[in-house]
């Protein structure tokens, strides 16, 4: 088999192979810290997974000088400027496109098996989220 060129493919077809893959890794990583309710998993989760959340973690990768490469921040871009026929339920349009860029470095990240630097991304997004909500507390 040829090896696919997945920097070609649209940014709303990455988006939908990164809302999965980034949402296993949550769910690993709540089952991990000891969450075992399906209602406690899934309310956890949000702080995670939504628009909101990805939008947060998104532009915090982007204030970070040379934290993302060239390559995935255009993959961001491809995702976030992708023309979306739907929105979220609970985001205005900006976050919701946002939140599709992120979910589109993801994808590609995952396609073109840089599982190493996608892991490293989700494992910092996970601190983040932990580090925010401790400030919150």
């Amino acid at each position: 088999m040829t090896e696919k060129n997945w920097a070609l493919l649209n940014g709303l077809a990455l988006a939908y192979v990164g809302d999965a893959i980034y949402e296993v890794y949550i769910r690993d990583y709540l089952v991990g810290l000891g969450y075992t309710k399906p209602s406690q998993l899934h309310k956890t989760a949000t702080h995670f997974v939504s628009a909101k959340a990805q939008s947060f973690l998104m532009h915090e990768m982007i204030a970070i000088e040379g934290f993302l490469t060239e390559e995935e921040f255009v993959m961001y871009k491809r995702g976030r400027n992708s023309k979306s026929y739907t929105s979220a339920k609970n985001a205005d349009v900006t976050t919701y496109r946002v939140a599709t860029g992120f979910e589109s470095l993801m994808g590609y990240l995952h396609l073109a098996k840089k599982t190493e630097r996608m892991e490293e991304l989700i494992h910092w997004c996970t601190q983040k989220v932990e580090d925010t909500k401790d400030d919150k507390r």
